[in-house]
């Protein structure tokens, strides 16, 4: 029996371009890129070199700050560039994939008998703990430290982005290995969360808590289900990891072998037809987007995730470590006379003023990247609050963290979020402030600070 959390506050923005249910497999990608960058706060320390030949799963770089945790290579193949930037960064690993794939082999535990110390070293030799995000900060986990719970969100309300329903489809061997080897990492309990009504193959696994979830976007956040089910308070940690990530888990689990392969769904209004592609971390885009879905001359912005938190990459780009969802949707350079004062009918608003998109809630919109404005001051105009379905203020948690009142920002519960949580207001917002990015630099002072 399920738990109902039923979210009141927020907004479902209904776009073309959404991705019909077919797989195929993807021209295979000649190159294959780790980038950094993809792993926010994390300052990398090269284990492999120019010229080194690796198996997948093989260990390719580390955190400086913690050098348990290790990034492994998606494939087998030689590493042929590292690209580096100011002051040397490391900005990308770019490894070239062998005709046959070969695996670096771990030892394959018994989860009935495995202790937890046992599940902790394995996912940290094998590189798979990069996936376990924490709140607070949103950042990887620390495995020094255990975990009040563990949420897993396998409810997917964003635009446009992948169906777990349908890409979990038949992992459920691996799914329960990766639940069952997780729970034994925390005294207190594995959250999942999936859609009401839903046939998600989450639903009927072992060793759960399960949430039964129904209400707009981002009623699928991960922190909109912690907020509601068991808060994060100041000294309090809780894990987060996607279902996506816990097929790899469950895979290196029940084969000892780092398998990165992912369903990664081909969605946007620019796509000719979108589906499912299956593929690799690190893969080239280019082996989707242009074989299959634009042509190369088209002005798109191709983003790696959804519409409202992911990231811009170029069509000649990598999918990144965490996507599951390649977005593509016509880029917004353009300029509309007047367009402030005139009645608009074919894009999405909460207010009333001039807009029309309330008359029809089932509409689809084909809309692009422009802003439709620029940075101004903060207007108290209540939009924020409607689209927020956190028990937190939002424009007041946004100036805090702009003024870096560390006092204050706790006390408003910045312990809890993280930068996608802000991603509606960032979008309703007439300021056109960047919230994701003033939250993302408010933990990043919190966890420089506080720790």
């Amino acid at each position: 029996m399920s738990n109902d959390i039923r979210i009141k506050k927020g907004l479902d923005i209904k776009l073309k371009g959404e991705a019909i249910k077919s797989t195929e497999k993807a021209i295979i990608s000649n190159f294959y890129t780790l980038r950094p960058e993809d792993f926010h706060g994390v300052v990398p320390k090269l284990i492999s070199k120019v010229g080194a030949h690796i198996k997948a799963g093989e260990p390719v770089f580390y955190d400086k700050s913690n050098e348990n945790v290790i990034f492994v290579s998606p494939v087998s193949g030689e590493i042929i560039e590292i690209n580096r930037g100011e002051k040397r960064k490391i900005l990308s690993i770019k490894i070239q994939a062998d005709k046959k794939e070969s695996y670096l082999e771990h030892k394959v535990l018994n989860l009935d008998t495995a202790k937890p110390e046992d599940v902790k070293t394995l996912l940290l030799a094998s590189g798979c703990w990069p996936f376990i995000k924490q709140r607070p900060y949103d950042v990887i986990a620390n495995p020094d430290k255990e975990p009040k719970a563990i949420f897993i969100s396998a409810y997917a309300s964003a635009p446009l982005v992948a169906d777990y329903d349908y890409t979990l489809q038949g992992k459920e061997l691996a799914l329960q290995a990766a639940v069952t080897a997780l729970g034994k990492l925390t005294k207190g309990k594995v959250h999942v969360c999936v859609g009401k009504d839903s046939k998600s193959p989450m639903a009927g696994l072992s060793g759960i808590t399960l949430h039964s979830v129904s209400g707009p976007h981002p009623s699928g956040n991960v922190g909109t289900q912690i907020n509601k089910i068991n808060p994060v308070n100041k000294g309090e940690i809780v894990w987060t990891i996607n279902p996506h990530d816990l097929i790899i888990i469950g895979d290196l689990l029940l084969t000892g072998k780092f398998n990165a392969e992912r369903i990664v769904a081909m969605v946007g209004s620019s796509v000719e037809k979108p589906r499912y592609f299956v593929t690799k971390l690190g893969c080239e885009i280019a082996t989707m987007i242009y074989d299959y879905g634009i042509n190369k001359r088209a002005n798109v912005r191709v983003i790696s995730g959804n519409v409202l938190s992911g990231k811009a990459v170029n069509p000649d780009g990598y999918l990144d470590y965490y996507s599951n969802t390649i977005t593509i949707i016509p880029e917004g350079d353009d300029y509309e006379l007047f367009g402030w004062t005139m009645p608009v009918f074919n894009k999405i608003s909460i207010t009333r003023a001039l807009t029309f998109s309330w008359l029809f809630p089932n509409k689809k919109y084909d809309l692009n990247t422009n802003t439709n404005g620029e940075h101004r001051a903060f207007v108290v105009t209540g939009n924020y609050e409607e689209v927020f379905p956190l028990d937190i203020f939002p424009m007041q948690i946004l100036k805090s963290c702009m003024y870096n009142d560390l006092d204050e920002m706790e006390a408003l519960g910045m312990y809890e979020v993280a930068p996608e949580d802000f991603a509606l207001t960032e979008f309703v917002g007439i300021s056109k402030q960047p919230h994701q990015e003033i939250i993302r630099k408010g933990l990043d002072v919190m966890l420089k600070e506080i720790g």
